[in-house]
């Protein structure tokens, strides 16, 4: 059994923010999986969808609180950490920039770093989607007063829709390869 994770924060007040990316990947790829419905599972702290042998969770715990969420479901179907997959947005990546791995450290994301403290390990598969570099965007416009808090909780600008959209599309390509070919092959196109 494989769980995958899409990480975002809950409230239609975050839709369409860096962070809530994890969120719209996953809602991107069951709708084109034809997977099913959401449906709130209060054991489980999160909206689930259970299609054959893969679970898709979003989590509705907010981000810095999504190991909560995701133990539930990996204790509950005794699911092996290195068949856990989370998509969560990466402000340390260019805009646009994709990397599948397993393991390491949160980087400052706080999602992550409840999912490691949850589980009690790093080693469970992360497809960790480009925000943009604070530092770089933010002397690009001129904000270089905006924290990096801040920062994950705006929307996409529109100079950046498109960039967002291509990956979009990219995720649920290496989504596909990892559910379909393993984790090998999805980091050897994606890294």
């Amino acid at each position: 059994m494989k769980l995958v994770v899409g990480l975002g924060n809950p409230e239609g007040r975050y839709a369409g923010t860096r962070h809530n990316l994890g969120f719209e990947v996953l809602d991107e790829f069951v709708r084109k999986m034809e997977a099913g419905n959401w449906q709130m599972e209060d054991k489980f702290k999160s909206e689930v969808i259970k299609s054959g042998d893969i679970i898709f969770a979003k989590p509705q715990t907010y981000m810095n609180n999504s190991g909560m969420a995701i133990s539930a479901l990996v204790n509950f179907y005794k699911i092996s950490s290195s068949d856990v997959i989370i998509v969560y947005d990466e402000l340390d990546l260019p805009l646009g920039k994709i990397k599948v791995r397993k393991g390491g450290a949160a980087a400052g994301h706080h999602g992550v770093e409840s999912i490691i403290k949850s589980l009690g390990t790093d080693q469970f598969i992360r497809v960790r989607l480009g925000i943009g570099n604070l530092k770089t965007e933010s002397s690009e416009h001129g904000q270089a007063h905006i924290d990096a808090n801040h920062y994950v909780l705006e929307p996409f600008m529109h100079s950046e829709k498109s960039k967002v959209k291509h990956m979009i599309k990219q995720a649920l390509v290496a989504l596909d390869t990892l559910l379909d070919k393993g984790l090998d092959i999805a980091q050897n196109q994606y890294n």
